[in-house]
């Protein structure tokens, strides 16, 4: 069984190898015999990118793969999959060995990345971006975007799709996630510094991957367009609220500058639902966000260290003890954790009304070199609160050995015995989808 998790932090220690802080990996020849049968947990991945992957699921070691849905394209097949390979009854997942067959192994994610929270208007404020007219959508995406497309290139806005309402894809998603009982809400964020992709050339036709499912950047080069953070605000918040109603964890990109995902949240009690923009407030630059302006200079990995001033100010409200504010999710993950340890912290003070993970991936993490800082991290994590993911596109084989490694890693890291380790794991990603 899962080792219990106490309301105040790590859990029981777990079994301590020596050398736990070396640098060097194990040769490949001598590694431990990895430990599949305990169960592996991929906390964030996108196999729906590469359809003709999926069919590889029932034969890979991980257990459970959970998937996330990202924009228009992906919305339907994310269902499909979790359809014919998801995850029905949480009593599966909380029994071992784990009740399982190999047709089980989706948990699904339904929601919309900030790098498409242009393609949604806000149809719930009284001065709307959109009305149905090629003037409308002219006027819309010089609204949510920065600069506006019509003073550099007007064909760029024309060339966008018609902005879809709001209204009707978070009631899309509350049926998708009533129709999944362990269905999670995500990936939804905030990123300042993604630039949207320019408009497809022959030359980069010609060089599509055969089978990725259309809407991804797939190498075009960026456009000097970004969207505006009071949008992106507007979609993660009415995001925040489905998940908090419907008491569901939530997925949070690497790109959202972290301490916004808690800001926003807060907000969520005093969000004036008939106003037309976020609220600027004087906290803002406070908890590590900057102002919600077009000043979006700033790396997707921000590595500003917030200052003691940083911390909440509200007096402190664990969400296990029952009072959690409304419309509030009581679980967050950010995925590919790439902040502070100082950051880090501010996430598992008491006054944070959510109990906040942190997953850690081999694709991103340790793709382009930081690796002390991961490291760091990972030292600096509670126990309880890591995840692994592989944040792959495509399922099979190459995901398994991403997620064996990062197993490894962080055990090493941790200086946990590895069989031990993937347990406690496993029991973190149990405790983060079934609460």
């Amino acid at each position: 069984m899962c080792m219990q998790h106490p309301e105040d932090g790590a859990g029981p220690a777990l079994p301590r190898t020596t050398g736990g802080n070396e640098a060097q990996d194990v040769s490949e020849d001598h590694r431990e015999p990895f430990p599949w049968d305990v169960g592996v947990f991929d906390a964030h991945c996108h196999p729906t990118d590469t359809m003709s992957s999926i069919e590889s699921i029932p034969s890979m070691k991980a257990r459970v793969l959970t998937v996330m849905a990202t924009r228009s394209q992906d919305q339907d097949l994310v269902y499909e999959v979790a359809s014919s390979h998801g995850v029905h009854d949480g009593k599966a997942l909380s029994s071992e060995p784990l009740a399982l067959t190999d047709q089980n192994r989706i948990v699904p994610s339904f929601g919309w990345h900030p790098w498409f929270s242009y393609q949604l208007y806000d149809d719930t404020v009284p001065n709307l971006t959109y009305d149905g007219t090629p003037a409308g959508k002219k006027a819309h995406y010089d609204q949510v975007l920065a600069p506006k497309p019509s003073s550099k290139d007007d064909s760029f806005g024309s060339r966008l799709g018609d902005p879809r309402p709001l209204s009707e894809y978070l009631e899309e998603t509350r049926k998708r996630l009533e129709k999944f009982p362990l269905a999670l809400v995500g990936e939804i964020g905030i990123d300042k510094a993604f630039r949207l992709p320019t408009a497809w050339t022959l030359a980069e036709e010609a060089k599509r991957e055969e089978g990725l499912t259309p809407g991804g950047r797939e190498g075009r080069r960026l456009s000097p367009y970004r969207v505006q953070l009071p949008h992106q605000a507007a979609i993660f918040r009415a995001q925040l609220e489905l998940a908090g109603r419907m008491d569901r964890p939530v997925s949070c990109p690497r790109g959202s500058s972290p301490w916004c995902v808690i800001r926003h949240n807060s907000q969520l009690l005093e969000r004036p639902r008939k106003g037309s923009s976020v609220p600027q407030t004087k906290t803002s630059d406070r908890y590590g966000c900057g102002r919600l302006s077009d000043d979006t200079d700033e790396d997707s990995d921000s590595d500003d260290v917030p200052t003691r001033e940083s911390k909440p100010s509200n007096p402190a409200r664990d969400s296990s003890k029952g009072n959690r504010p409304a419309n509030f999710p009581r679980r967050i993950c950010l995925h590919s954790y790439s902040g502070h340890v100082e950051q880090l912290k501010m996430y598992i003070h008491p006054s944070v009304p959510a109990k906040v993970y942190f997953s850690f991936s081999v694709a991103i993490n340790w793709a382009t070199g930081g690796n002390e800082k991961t490291e760091e991290a990972i030292r600096a994590v509670p126990d309880d609160r890591l995840l692994v993911e592989s944040d792959l596109h495509t399922a099979g084989e190459k995901m398994d050995n991403q997620l064996e490694e990062v197993c490894r890693r962080i055990c090493r890291i941790k200086g946990w015995d590895l069989r031990e380790g993937v347990r406690r794991l496993g029991c973190n990603w149990r405790a983060f989808v079934l609460g």
